[in-house]
């Protein structure tokens, strides 16, 4: 069991931005990757990027890319996700998640509990 913990959500004005967190255990192994995701109400968990934690790979969906950006930070086994221009159908929960494989592709084996984004006109 990977234990995952989300921060940094909130309410933002329509064209702002905000920084969310995901915590990593301290004992995390380096062969993983780190996705993000969200959910709005009334529709399917999507995905928004993804990160190797030993790697340079990233991988964005074509509805963030250019908007977002994730990175990581070892020493604070911390995985980021910033995001910029935020819009209205930003709106969600958004989660991270492991995939153990280390691919950055899937399947994930993990989800933590989420944090909500809430964009406002």
């Amino acid at each position: 069991q990977v234990h995952l913990e989300e921060s940094g959500g909130g309410l933002v004005q329509d064209g702002g931005s905000l920084k969310l967190s995901c915590a990593l255990p301290e004992d995390s192994n380096s062969n993983f990757a780190i996705g993000w995701f969200r959910q709005a109400p009334g529709r399917e968990r999507a995905f928004v990027a993804a990160i190797r934690w030993s790697g340079a790979n990233k991988y964005y969906a074509p509805a963030v890319k250019g908007r977002f950006s994730i990175s990581k930070d070892h020493a604070k086994n911390t995985v980021y996700l910033q995001m910029n221009s935020l819009r209205i159908e930003d709106t969600a929960t958004y989660y991270c998640a492991a995939d153990m494989s280390g691919r950055g592709t899937g399947p994930w084996d993990y989800y933590g509990p989420g944090t909500q984004v809430t964009v406002s006109s």
